[in-house]
């Protein structure tokens, strides 16, 4: 009878240990990683670290009041990108974007004669909520949501005699991959969206105006992911 028992429970355990290999709870709080490709989380720590190279790209969009026909362009630009993320699970991740760029505003439309309006700096520090999904191996897709809160700062003016665009929150959406090499080491993917509508007021042919710029970019960017 004992043998019995004990049998019994190593069966149980040797197929206990073969489901847990082979399927994952999704969205569990405590889920650890067993598959085969796939270091556990205290192997490589619950905190990440990427560098990217990042391409901003605006929607060139707004307006300025009261001028009918009026609208607005950008510059897109290329800038380094840093993240710092943290793993509460394998599973859910909280990612904090850090970089800065520049923008240069052009009148269009009935205002296309003001040429470049000015320029502004901008600094859009994001936090996202990401789920990265975990049964591809070495292969990490990832979708996040979040909020940014975006600071415009060494506004410079061009046609205009005075420009200032006001700080603002949005949120913010994405979706991305590492493709891990290692434990440690990656290469990483990611496309965000941030909706980026920040209110002005200008000076121009002596006149106070105010206005709304419609941004909202697309962030691109790719780099080097390092788990630890």
């Amino acid at each position: 009878m004992v043998r019995n028992w004990v049998g019994q429970w190593r069966g149980i355990a040797v197929a206990a240990a073969i489901v847990a290999a082979g399927m994952q709870q999704a969205m569990a709080a405590d889920i650890q990683s067993v598959t085969q490709n796939e270091p556990p989380v205290a192997a490589s720590g619950p905190w990440q670290v990427r560098l990217r190279a990042l391409g901003v790209i605006t929607d060139n969009k707004g307006n300025v009041n009261g001028i009918p026909g009026s609208d607005l362009s950008y510059s897109d630009t290329l800038t380094p990108e840093l993240d710092i993320s943290y793993y509460f699970t394998n599973n859910l991740a909280a990612e904090l974007i850090l970089g800065t760029t520049y923008a240069n505003i052009y009148g269009e439309g009935t205002i296309s004669g003001l040429g470049k309006i000015g320029k502004v700096w901008v600094l859009p520090p994001t936090l996202t909520l990401q789920y990265h999904f975990t049964d591809f191996g070495p292969f990490k897709p990832y979708v996040g949501a979040g909020v940014n809160y975006t600071i415009f700062y060494n506004q410079d003016t061009g046609s205009a005699e005075a420009l200032r665009v006001k700080n603002t929150f949005g949120g913010a959406v994405q979706v991305g991959f590492d493709y891990m090499l290692d434990q440690h080491w990656g290469v990483n993917l990611d496309v965000k969206k941030l909706f980026l509508e920040p209110k002005f007021d200008v000076t121009a042919g002596g006149t106070n105006l105010t206005g709304k710029a419609k941004l909202n970019p697309w962030l691109i960017g790719t780099g080097v992911t390092y788990r630890f």
